[in-house]
């Protein structure tokens, strides 16, 4: 299940988020973190498996019409397609009006869903 982050997740979206090479830079981790907390068109999305436990976060920019995925991080242990895919599709059901993209690296979440217009 998708959940907004929320400042109490702080510390487990950035561990999270630490795992993908562009966050690995301390620096760039924080720009990160202050842009999604900007309340702009950039907004995180944590993953709750079914024990509740947060095992992934989701990047997200939004406009009228398209959801932009830029980026995907789930703890290890959970990185396959079966996570990759109830994310896709939570994502889907919370945005039923607009298309769904990706950043160029990230396309491969788009071939999970069978049903992408």
């Amino acid at each position: 299940m998708l959940i907004q982050y929320k400042k109490d997740f702080e510390k487990t979206t950035m561990g999270l988020l630490s795992y993908l090479p562009d966050f690995k830079n301390l620096d760039n981790l924080k720009d990160e973190m202050r842009l999604n907390q900007a309340k702009n068109d950039f907004q995180l999305f944590l993953y709750r498996n079914d024990e509740s436990n947060i095992i992934g976060v989701i990047g997200t920019q939004n406009d009228d019409h398209f959801i932009v995925i830029r980026y995907l991080s789930l703890a290890p242990g959970y990185r396959d397609e079966e996570h990759e895919r109830k994310i896709l599709s939570d994502l889907k059901d919370n945005y039923p009006n607009k298309k769904i993209t990706a950043l160029p690296e990230f396309t491969y979440l788009l071939k999970l869903d069978k049903n992408n217009d």
